[in-house]
């Protein structure tokens, strides 16, 4: 995330979002443009007898209307393989792209993956996410103004009206810590919102949904006392806490700690396809419970199932890099293979499943909005580590998005909510239960 580009915010487009695209949202509504979600199957699409295109017309308009937050997007660093920068060698949301996709706010992530748990593999952590960190500080100093930290959800708003683009800080994973909570406040200082406690495989403060070893299912049975120290701290400071990649019992746990609601960040369905990344119905319940929100994300491994002649192949994979021929997930275990043969298994791997499309993506958000309503619905791309189908490859592609909900008859109501509006909700919760 090291890209300072000076591409010029389109005259008056994001301050047009609540002026002049307004005007061209109220005429579209006027004349019934718009259904409201019926649970309608994918391609219901607008009226008939509709003017051709009036439906791509008609979602640019909402699109442009509405606060477009993306909730999780990684960092690209000099040394991050490249297998996860765009095809054109940059980043999947440069400023140029979220200016083209219009999006409005993007939670930037300081994140790190597994790795060994001692004190060189812990420094090795802290010194990514700095390094993510500076990155992030300097994306936002070589904007020309154009963007700007937000620190609340308040700050979102008040940038967006700005006309600018806003960036939230995240966290990604407490090996980051080691084993000292109190670490997290130099990070929490410095901007960030949004906490996750885990990523691939098991850490001082938490149970991974994808443990290293996939026979070493639980450690903590969920969350460590350290574990549920940070839920308490994050709870104190205001952070909104991210279950995305917590085991099932951590995911659990959390929800009976917090005392606010709750967020995945970049999360799928495991109904439609059985992956452990993904949430579980019972998990999808007990977050609306909570009052929380989840984010689909467009992360092909985790939108489509592969077919038996892919599992095939990758299983193949599998073997020639060391790895077991049994396995729930292609990528199960990965973590555990040296750092240097990692990117070869995950290119090799990536090489022989085919990509997820658009409309998988959106079928997972209409499973989650059927499931548990609109409103605990939202959207992480998951860009710069991995994502993107077919459809929707970067932050340019986001009025696509917006396309194909219009087209299953989401009302803009419902479009603006899944956007930004539920996520910027409970950031508001959690800022509400910080201690006084």
């Amino acid at each position: 995330m090291s890209e300072t580009e000076t591409v010029p915010v389109r005259a008056g487009r994001k301050r047009g979002k609540g002026l002049v695209v307004a005007a061209v949202v109220v005429v579209a509504l006027a004349a019934g443009a718009f259904y409201y979600y019926k649970g309608r199957s994918a391609g219901a699409g607008n009226d008939e007898g509709g003017a051709p295109g009036a439906a791509a017309t008609d979602a640019r308009a909402i699109h442009d209307a509405v606060l477009v937050l993306d909730s999780h997007v990684d960092v690209l660093l000099p040394e991050t393989p490249k297998r996860y920068y765009a095809p054109d060698g940059g980043s999947r949301a440069s400023l140029e792209q979220l200016v083209e996709g219009g999006v409005d706010a993007v939670v930037l992530s300081i994140a790190v993956g597994p790795g060994p748990e001692t004190p060189e593999g812990d420094a090795a952590a802290r010194k990514e996410a700095d390094d993510k960190l500076a990155a992030i500080q300097g994306f936002i100093a070589g904007s020309d103004g154009k963007v700007e930290l937000a620190r609340s959800a308040d700050d979102v708003e008040r940038i967006h009206k700005d006309g600018k683009v806003a960036v939230l800080l995240g966290f990604q994973n407490a090996r980051i810590l080691g084993t000292d909570l109190a670490a997290f406040d130099r990070y929490h200082e410095a901007g960030v919102r949004v906490a996750a406690l885990n990523h691939a495989g098991h850490n001082a403060f938490s149970d991974s949904s994808r443990p290293s070893d996939p026979a070493q299912v639980e450690r903590h049975q969920g969350l460590s006392g350290l574990g549920k120290q940070a839920v308490r701290r994050f709870n104190d400071l205001g952070v909104l806490i991210d279950v995305s990649q917590l085991s099932t019992a951590a995911l659990s746990l959390t929800l009976a700690l917090t005392r606010a609601p709750v967020v995945a960040t970049h999360s799928d369905a495991r109904a439609l396809v059985d992956n452990t990344r993904n949430l579980s119905d019972a998990e999808l319940d007990a977050i609306k419970a909570n009052g929380g929100v989840v984010q689909l994300t467009p992360f092909s491994a985790y939108l489509r199932n592969p077919s038996d002649e892919e599992l095939a192949a990758a299983r193949k994979v599998r073997v020639e890099h060391g790895l077991s021929a049994e396995f729930k997930s292609p990528t199960d275990g990965y973590g555990d293979l040296p750092e240097d043969r990692r990117d070869a298994f995950l290119d090799a791997l990536r090489a022989q499943v085919k990509r997820a499309t658009l409309s998988d993506f959106v079928d997972h958000i209409d499973y989650v909005a059927k499931r548990i309503g609109v409103e605990h619905v939202g959207i992480g791309s998951d860009f710069d580590h991995g994502a993107g189908v077919d459809g929707f490859d970067g932050e340019k592609d986001a009025p696509s998005v917006t396309a194909e909900l219009v087209k299953r008859g989401y009302a803009r109501e419902q479009i603006a909510a899944i956007w930004g509006g539920n996520f910027l909700r409970v950031l508001r919760a959690a800022e509400a239960a910080r201690e006084r």
